[in-house]
């Protein structure tokens, strides 16, 4: 397994983006994603008109394929530049190690 790192999200050719697909009816929502193929992210909601909606994460240049007849696609967020943000946040040492802990194994000890 491989570590995901700021490094690699940036070399992706396109970020991915959460964005809101709501169709007129539980068909067409069904129909689209038994076409494209999206990852999904939770539960479709139905709203009082009779249109479902559900989130989806797809790179920037699927959206076209998710948009149709009877379906409206609303960009909610770019979960790639999210996941960067977050990564930035997250220190490069180990800091529940003892300032005067030995290393074990094949480590070398860092800093302090």
């Amino acid at each position: 397994m491989s570590a995901v790192t700021n490094q690699s999200l940036e070399s992706l050719p396109h970020d991915i983006l959460r964005v809101r697909v709501t169709a007129r009816n539980a068909d067409t929502l069904r129909a689209l994603l038994r076409d494209v193929h999206p990852d999904v992210g939770g539960r479709p909601t139905l709203d009082a008109d009779g249109s479902v909606s559900i989130d989806v994460y797809v790179p920037d240049d699927r959206i076209p394929a998710l948009e149709r007849e009877g379906v409206t696609v609303t960009r909610v967020g770019n979960a790639s530049a999210a996941g960067r943000a977050a990564q930035a946040e997250v220190g490069q040492g180990d800091r529940f190690a003892a300032a005067n802990a030995i290393p074990r194994g094949l480590a070398a000890k860092l800093g302090g």
